[in-house]
């Protein structure tokens, strides 16, 4: 039996047995197998006790964890939302802002591409911040680095730089992120320059942080509002967020 049933069912036998002692005479409390025997009766009597207790015991897990995400959304609002390290899609004035934590070489922020970019068409006031979070290897940092630097050498360039890069197969690094800057028309000489200025660790290590605050460990995962949603959750669940955010 899961520990924290066991104790909250022993505590409401003892509960009950307390009228019944103070009718009798205090003289003696109940001893621990004479509780137990009674509350151990009891559930094979009513099994679905058990079920409830653990219902209850995880909708409280949850609750805790999300107000402890709230508290550390708090703690890291500024950044998250409004760091001079972030590229900003959709409208850069908007009354609502998503922000994403995405990987090249995640699958699932590849299938979650098209989600981001159809709430972006057709929400006129829609503000998406992008932050680059690479969890899966060495090569993911690689083409997070260079898509970083490509953004502050030739940030009109990063919304078609980002498309391709989710939308193309193989495996993103460090070659398929300038050759794919260099297909756009991205100054390639440049963008390495950038890239060996170290311009990219600033903001890695920044995103890294934010991450870690909110506990976040993989991609793609969300933050609107006060509020953390992990996984590819799809177009219709981030709409229905956004609009009550809006609310």
């Amino acid at each position: 039996m899961n520990k924290h049933v066991r104790n909250v069912l022993s505590g409401c036998a003892v509960m009950l047995l307390l009228p019944s002692i103070s009718a009798g005479a205090a003289e003696t409390a109940p001893d621990k197998e004479a509780v137990e025997k009674i509350v151990r009766e009891y559930l094979l009597e009513n099994p679905q006790v058990i079920a409830e207790a653990l219902t209850v015991l995880e909708e409280q897990r949850v609750a805790q964890e999300e107000q402890a995400r709230k508290t550390a959304m708090s703690q890291v609002s500024e950044l998250l939302f409004n760091s001079e390290n972030q590229v900003t899609l959709g409208n850069p004035d908007g009354d609502v802002t998503l922000v994403e934590f995405f990987d090249y070489n995640c699958g699932y922020c590849k299938r979650a591409l098209g989600d981001t970019f159809r709430l972006i068409e057709e929400d006129k006031n829609l503000r998406v911040v992008l932050k680059e979070f690479p969890v899966l290897g060495q090569p993911s940092v690689e083409a997070a680095t260079v898509a970083i630097a490509l953004n502050q050498i030739a940030p009109e360039k990063y919304e078609e730089f980002h498309s391709l890069m989710l939308s193309s197969r193989g495996r993103a690094n460090k070659q398929s992120a300038l050759d794919t800057a260099k297909s756009i028309g991205v100054d390639t000489v440049r963008l390495q320059e950038a890239i060996d200025a170290g311009v990219a660790q600033a903001t890695l290590q920044e995103v890294y942080s934010i991450a870690g605050t909110l506990g976040l460990t993989g991609t793609p995962s969300y933050a609107i509002g006060d509020e953390v949603v992990v996984g590819a959750v799809g177009y219709d669940t981030l709409k229905k967020k956004i609009e009550a955010e809006r609310q």
